[in-house]
């Protein structure tokens, strides 16, 4: 079940759902409107010949309050507010509508797990043939709530719970890399 602005609000003042900072105006009927972040990170490509599973990913960090992403090119940000989902609660992360008509791809793999605590690192891609100029604490994506049918076994404890600023892969830390 999607919930409702007004579930979301009442989740909110009984301390059950953490969104922080957070206006009245980013509460939508059936999201929650996250703004961008200062904080981004673009792979080094002088640093590396290739990406692997296995590697760590070597990035340069960048911090300001406005970046212009180049045609047909990647770089993650993150959300300004800092969220605490309870072990009940599940969210999906969507684009905006009016930014997605400009050709920027928002993603985070799309998907929050019930019990994550942190800031949502997104993927932002240019698919257009102009560059795009984001500035920080403008509505950037959104996050639709779902409630889970049942407690899961075990809430999200994984390599990017309690994630501040823009954070990049950690795949190498993945158990499949572990018993190499």
């Amino acid at each position: 079940m999607i919930l409702s602005d007004k579930s979301i609000k009442d989740l909110i003042s009984r301390g059950k759902l953490l969104i922080e900072p957070l206006t009245d105006n980013q509460i939508q009927p059936a999201s929650v409107d996250l703004r961008l972040g200062c904080d981004f990170l673009k792979i080094d490509e002088n640093l590396m010949e290739v990406m692997t599973l296995e590697d760590e990913i070597k990035y340069e960090k960048i911090s300001r309050d406005e970046i212009v992403i180049p045609p047909s090119s990647f770089l993650l940000a993150t959300t300004r507010e800092y969220i605490k989902l309870p072990e009940d609660l599940t969210a999906f992360v969507e684009g905006r509508s009016s930014i997605g008509r400009m050709g920027l791809f928002i993603q985070n793999a799309g998907w929050v797990d019930p019990g994550f605590e942190g800031q949502i690192t997104l993927e932002l891609y240019n698919a257009n043939r102009l560059p795009i100029k984001l500035l920080a604490g403008r509505r950037i994506c959104q996050l639709v709530f779902a409630q889970m049918d049942q407690l899961p076994l075990g809430p999200y404890n994984g390599k990017y719970q309690c994630q501040k600023s823009t954070v990049g892969s950690l795949v190498y830390k993945d158990e499949e890399n572990l018993r190499r």
